[in-house]
């Protein structure tokens, strides 16, 4: 197979430290990526076209096995502890040149490619992978320079991903055999020991958690993003199993990106170039922009097929229940080109309450916005994961804890300062249960949670009347516009309504327990807007 495409000028592998490898491919296209999985029997084409191929060990990602690099660069700046795990440098170069090492006379693929949209912000990105697929995977999921572009790139950051290489935590300083490193001053990610593509993703977006707030004063977001016919910008925000994926993919509004997003003076920007989706259980009538995506280019990660055949079986959870797609965002019919948009007018954050005691919709003040934001709370509910059986709490701060380099509240101080600087409508939305908890309540009808968000969107929601809420002191609308009256404040919807103050009670105080570890950093605003428990008479 011929080398394909134009070498940037700085395009040297050596300059990496990779100075035997067997051959490097610059910036192969899709096509020769299929082909050249299938020739090493790594991957087979389903029946839509789309490549499909098994990550190995790893179907996840693996949070105890990502690293920081401690040096001067982070060793104040970054938010210690068993998110950001430290790493000894001089360790890690060691570990760079094994890995170095270990690809000699092997095959490599190398791609070009940027993160961020927008041009005031954009990172290149040089990924140096060991598999075909894994580089397909960086093809879809960054922004794809020009060609005339590719000839004069030169990299900000490199990746080097090599699954088939093992380490030795007592010579290396690894936890196991596998890792994910970031090296703030190299300027580089090593990833060793796993096939997960999810790795090379999420290695990107910690990073620009960590370089846009620190550096550039720029709010980085783990959410999706839409815009409507006039220029209206709106995200949203939510944990797995909330309707983010489902809220935001609207046919009457453009896809601006699904899952990680920049917010600068000027507007916010996609980080990347496509999606990666949850493929379980799966349907064209469920999904049908994700599902009709799936087709050649698109790489499907640890699915089933049907006995005998090629055609993917979504509901087989056999290898794993994180299924994934991995395909560009021009694969979605509706998507935005650039991928940016203007000032958010509306902000959504989206909850899965199983307790029943938030409001199916309520609009946050400034403080209030920043505390919800940084206890990003959602509950698991039975069947969802392995050994649930009741209802399960879930906070995760800012809604991806586990990506963010620098304290939360440093997030959510960014978010208050521009939502008063551009007046912008942020709603509390909960998709959960209504009338009691799991079990005896019933969940939101979507239906309803769709009229509400468009009441919101359309501007119709501000003109409503708003009472306020007892505990968690939230202001919620008395009527919207498609919507049953009766159901607006929660508690209403209770028989018992003895049981649901003390329910607001107990939810009431697990947020502010789970606040305490970051309570330390935050202002008195955000602490004000805390939930109060309300005392027995």
């Amino acid at each position: 197979m011929n080398e394909y495409g134009l070498k940037a000028k700085d395009a040297s592998v050596a300059s990496l430290g990779l100075k035997n490898v067997s051959a490097a491919y610059w910036n192969l296209n899709p096509s020769e990526l299929v082909e050249e999985t299938i020739i090493l029997g790594q991957g087979v084409l389903s029946d839509t076209g789309a490549l499909a191929i098994d990550t190995g060990e790893f179907t996840g990602r693996s949070p105890k096995d990502k690293f920081i690099v401690l040096d001067e660069k982070t060793k104040d700046s970054v938010w210690w502890g068993d998110v950001n795990i430290k790493f000894d440098a001089a360790k890690f170069d060691l570990l760079y040149n094994r890995v170095t090492a270990y690809l000699s006379g092997k095959d490599i693929y190398v791609r070009d490619s940027y993160a961020c949209a927008d041009p005031n912000y954009r990172l290149n990105i040089r990924v140096v992978t060991e598999y075909p697929w894994s580089n397909l995977f960086a093809n879809n999921l960054f922004l794809r320079p020009t060609k005339e572009e590719i000839l004069n790139f030169k990299s900000d950051w490199t990746i080097i991903c090599a699954p088939g290489f093992y380490a030795d935590p007592a010579i290396d300083g690894t936890r196991q055999h596998n890792f994910a490193i970031l090296n703030m001053t190299r300027k580089v990610i090593l990833i060793g020991g796993t096939g997960y593509t999810g790795e090379i993703k999420k290695g990107i977006f910690s990073l620009l958690n960590y370089i846009l707030p620190h550096e550039k004063g720029v709010l980085s977001m783990h959410c999706s993003a839409n815009v409507g016919k006039n220029g209206d910008t709106a995200i949203f925000f939510g944990l797995s199993g909330t309707g983010k994926t489902t809220l935001s993919a609207d046919p009457n509004r453009g896809l601006i990106g699904d899952d990680e997003h920049g917010w600068s003076e000027t507007g916010i920007f996609n980080f990347e170039g496509g999606c990666y989706a949850k493929c379980v259980d799966l349907t064209k009538e469920k999904e049908p922009e994700i599902f009709n995506a799936i087709r050649f280019g698109a790489l499907l990660e640890n699915i089933n097929f049907h006995d005998g055949g090629t055609t993917v079986d979504y509901c087989n959870i056999s290898k794993t229940e994180n299924t994934r797609v991995a395909y560009p965002i021009d694969f979605i019919s509706n998507a935005v080109e650039p991928s940016v948009g203007g000032i958010p007018k509306n902000i959504f954050f989206l909850t899965c309450d199983a307790y029943g005691v938030l409001p199916p919709i309520s609009k946050l003040n400034a403080g209030q916005a920043m505390y919800h934001f940084i206890s990003g709370y959602t509950a698991k509910v039975a069947g969802t994961e392995m050994g649930i059986t009741e209802p399960t709490l879930t906070f995760s701060a800012c809604f991806g804890k586990v990506f963010l380099p620098l304290h939360p509240t440093r997030y959510a101080e960014l978010l208050g300062e521009k939502l008063k600087k551009n007046k912008v409508n942020v709603w509390l939305v909960n998709t959960g249960w209504s009338g009691g908890a799991f079990g005896e309540g019933k969940r939101m009808k979507l239906g309803y949670t769709r009229a509400m968000i468009t009441a919101a969107l359309n501007g119709s929601l501000e003109k409503a009347q708003f009472e306020t809420l007892p505990v968690f002191n939230l202001s919620v609308p008395t009527s919207c516009p498609e919507v049953p009256a009766e159901i607006l404040n929660p508690r209403n919807t209770w028989k018992n309504k003895d049981a649901y103050d003390t329910k607001a009670n107990q939810l009431a105080a697990s947020f502010i327990k789970n606040f305490e570890q970051y309570a330390s950093m935050a202002s008195k605003e955000i602490l004000a807007a805390a939930p109060k428990v309300a005392e027995k008479v």
